[in-house]
């Protein structure tokens, strides 16, 4: 398996050469295989252990032996304990779902704090059919039905090509030790029920099953791809990216006979769940919204408009000191002194700088908020500016203000105020820039 290995590195996982590897073992066969590998082909690798404290000494001593078999060795150990199950319950989340998130969370900070290039976890070929296998049972698209990816984003998984079997043999072959987790007995969770009793049976009506079920992983993965190229190319034509904002064209949209799939691939990541409403949105009255926990999807009268949520921010104030020459939360800007004015864009504003009281603010615009809009005597309310302006729901939720002693100085990126512009009688001219 050695050269099995070592071939289907250098064929699909080239990049992995002269790199700094962080290894995810738990002590299991299949992370004490992976370690065993990497060990003897000579490439820059250390190990993570996660002890979730969730199986009290059996746990304890998973952590004992990585840590003695690192020494042996002579890698590099990171270990960490968790409180799992205080962590499940205040974030209302599974065990599993828990322990995913702390494990990876973690991994990643070591990967920027020790600055390594990838995480190399230890899931095989019966790994990704039993993934297959939940997926098609919970009802899914192609994309879960494609198994686990070989790589995603800075995650690698350079087993994926070998069975339990292959694993199990080498690990007796070249005695390598491990130890058994005694979870994985227990038929409490869905993965372990498909790996005691459903895969066996499958397995004993095809002894081919493994290699068939890659045959049929490529072709889905095949149409997938078709999938993604379609989604991009229709992407470009309908959809709109405007700062923040995603805005896509419902006309153009209500041409497509599949609609629906091409909304769920454009909308996937952002975390919805209630595909139905979304999918319902496009015939809404405008106003009406989809929620995501981080997203908002906006029917309004041309555009599905997607932005990030920013209720976080609604009473928030931001406080600028007067020596401040660049802040960065919750926007960039830039604050220098100019002798003449430039050509401005809706990026930034000269204004009088002795007209300003320090320190500025920024904050979110409220319903009797006015201002004197740039070029105009009289006063207008925000709300009334924004509706004249055509802005969405979104769009207004989505900007700031700038503020002198709480008078508006300028809406930003939109409307300067007339009270705080250069003037001939100006001497101190100040660029505002975002």
């Amino acid at each position: 398996m050695l050269t099995n290995f070592e071939n289907n590195l250098n064929k699909n996982f080239p990049f992995l050469k002269e790199k700094k590897l962080l290894l995810a073992t738990s002590g299991g066969i299949d992370s004490m295989v992976l370690l065993y590998l990497f060990h003897q082909l000579n490439y820059n690798v250390a190990v993570a252990h996660c002890n979730f404290q969730l199986r009290s000494d059996e746990s304890d001593a998973d952590e004992y032996f990585v840590d003695q078999e690192c020494k042996k060795l002579k890698i590099k150990l990171f270990t960490i304990k968790f409180d799992t199950l205080l962590f499940a319950k205040n974030h209302k989340l599974s065990i599993q779902l828990a322990a995913r998130k702390l494990r990876y969370d973690w991994f990643y900070e070591i990967l920027e704090k020790e600055k390594y290039d990838y995480i190399l976890t230890a899931h095989h070929l019966d790994d990704s059919l039993e993934t297959f296998l939940i997926n098609l049972s919970r009802g899914t698209g192609l994309e879960g039905l494609t198994g686990i990816p070989y790589q995603n984003n800075k995650i690698v998984r350079p087993l994926l090509a070998f069975s339990k079997n292959d694993i199990e043999i080498l690990a007796q072959e070249i005695n390598i030790q491990w130890r058994e987790d005694s979870s994985n007995t227990s038929d409490k969770y869905l993965r372990n029920k498909l790996r005691h009793d459903v895969i066996p049976i499958l397995k004993s009506l095809n002894t081919n099953l493994l290699t068939s079920f890659e045959k049929t992983l490529e072709n889905l993965k095949q149409s997938q791809s078709l999938v993604v190229d379609a989604s991009k190319f229709m992407y470009e034509k309908i959809v709109i990216k405007e700062g923040n904002l995603l805005k896509i064209k419902i006309n153009d949209l209500l041409k497509l006979p599949n609609r629906n799939t091409y909304l769920y691939q454009w909308l996937k990541d952002y975390g919805f769940t209630s595909w139905n409403d979304i999918y319902d949105l496009i015939q809404a009255q405008s106003g009406k919204q989809v929620f995501s926990d981080d997203f908002a999807l906006l029917k309004d009268r041309d555009y599905l408009i997607l932005s990030l949520k920013e209720e976080k921010h609604l009473n928030e104030i931001y406080v600028i000191d007067k020596n401040s020459n660049q802040i960065n939360v919750p926007l960039k800007f830039k604050f220098c002194n100019v002798k003449n004015l430039s050509i401005s864009d809706s990026n930034s504003i000269f204004v009088d700088n002795d007209q300003l009281q320090f320190p500025l603010t920024m904050r979110k615009w409220q319903e009797a908020d006015y201002f004197f809009p740039f070029g105009m005597k009289e006063k207008k309310k925000v709300s009334k500016y924004f509706k004249d302006e055509k802005l969405s729901l979104i769009e207004k939720s989505n900007k700031w203000l700038l503020c002198s002693d709480n008078q508006i100085v300028w809406i930003i990126g939109m409307r300067q105020d007339n009270r705080f512009k250069v003037t001939t009688d100006t001497t101190n001219i100040l660029k505002i820039t975002i």
